[in-house]
């Protein structure tokens, strides 16, 4: 199973966990999470007027081998308006814009996706029980 928790952060609320999203899915084939503005389809949604994030932004998938791959999707942009970053334990990378990563089995850690204009970000930490 993978447990994702959400936090919309501004420089205002910086250390706040009001407004915590939590969402979690098994570590079946072809499982998916997703995380953006789009309510129909993002588990975990952020607010409306936050365009740095993309309708559909973030996603996380399941393969075959019950390994989750997340995915910075390319939005209607050539150029993305945000950073992702992705920090497990000791270890932080930069996700490229339409790249995808494999999580390690059984670990955790954090995506970062950061508003490029303003002090504000959404924060996704997760965990993969195994």
């Amino acid at each position: 199973m993978l447990e994702l928790t959400m936090a919309a952060v501004t420089a205002a609320d910086a250390g706040a966990t009001a407004g915590m999203q939590m969402a979690d899915a098994p570590s079946e084939p072809d499982s998916v999470l997703r995380v953006g503005r789009d309510r129909s389809v993002c588990r975990l949604a952020t607010p409306d007027d936050w365009l740095f994030v993309s309708r559909v932004h973030l996603e996380f998938r399941c393969g075959d081998d019950g390994t989750w791959r997340l995915s910075w999707l390319r939005g209607s942009q050539p150029d993305p308006s945000s950073e992702v970053r992705l920090t497990i334990g000791e270890h932080l990378q930069s996700l490229p814009y339409g790249g995808t990563v494999p999580l390690p089995r059984g670990g955790s850690g954090e995506v970062v996706v950061q508003d490029r204009a303003e002090p504000r970000s959404v924060n996704v930490g997760f965990y993969h029980e195994v």
